[in-house]
């Protein structure tokens, strides 16, 4: 358990590292999410060669408790034939024989207990490192479900950021129409128009007083050249030609 700990413990911490380093110095959403799944790749890479060497170390302990289990056999196999040469012997009266066999029963039975003993001493440390593979294996395949389903989401992801960054600038162009209004400015062009418009009508009023002392002049001087034209006839004519 302090092994598999000790793995997925370091990888978290590497993870987290690289995410939070990543998210710090993001300007790109798909390069970072990119960059997020080579580095997490990588570190699956490392969790994977780690497990492999666990689990390399457990089919060795299985290995040897296999051929404890064989030695154990045999040694069990050579007592008995020693056991029956030695009843053999006894049998037909070699005393010396039967004993000198029963001793190598007795050695081979000893080192049968001996490999017996092997075998439940390494059982329970391969039970304990059975359920460390288990869990790392389990572990390791959470993580390349999250590998999965983080290229899978790669395109969402950045596309949502993508979004989120436009929405961003409009917001902030909004921002910089509402402060910087050009129609504001309308007003002001407006009133130059009128103070233009008002500039023609009284250039306009300006000509037509203008023309209007022209016509009133030419009507005095119609009005003096009738007088003046009476002067001349009464001096001719008299009172009649004022009457007439």
């Amino acid at each position: 358990m302090a092994q598999k700990q000790s793995i997925f413990g370091r990888i978290t911490q590497l993870v987290r590292a690289n995410i939070n380093a990543l998210i710090d110095q993001a300007e790109d959403p798909a390069l970072m999410i990119d960059q997020l799944i080579r580095d997490y790749s990588a570190n699956i890479n490392e969790a994977e060669a780690a497990i492999a060497q666990t689990i390399g170390n457990l089919r060795m302990m299985e290995d040897d408790a296999r051929q404890d289990e064989q030695d154990a056999r045999e040694w069990g196999q050579k007592a008995l034939a020693a056991s029956q040469r030695a009843d053999d012997f006894r049998t037909n009266g070699d005393t010396a024989s039967a004993d000198k066999f029963d001793n190598l029963a007795k050695v081979a039975l000893s080192r049968q207990l001996d490999e017996e003993a092997n075998v439940k001493r390494v059982a329970p440390q391969i039970e304990a490192q059975t359920k460390v593979v288990d869990q790392l294996k389990n572990g390791l395949d959470g993580m390349r479900a999250k590998l999965d389903q983080l290229s899978s989401k790669r395109d969402e992801l950045a596309a949502r950021a993508k979004s989120a960054e436009a929405q961003t600038k409009v917001n902030e162009a909004l921002a910089q129409i509402n402060v910087l209004d050009p129609t504001a400015d309308l007003g002001r062009f407006e009133e130059k128009v009128r103070r233009e418009e008002a500039k023609v009508r009284g250039q306009q009023e300006l000509q037509a007083s203008s023309l209007d002392r022209q016509f009133e002049q030419l009507e005095d001087l119609g009005q003096m050249t009738e007088v003046e034209a009476r002067l001349a006839a009464l001096k001719s004519g008299g009172q009649q030609a004022i009457t007439q």
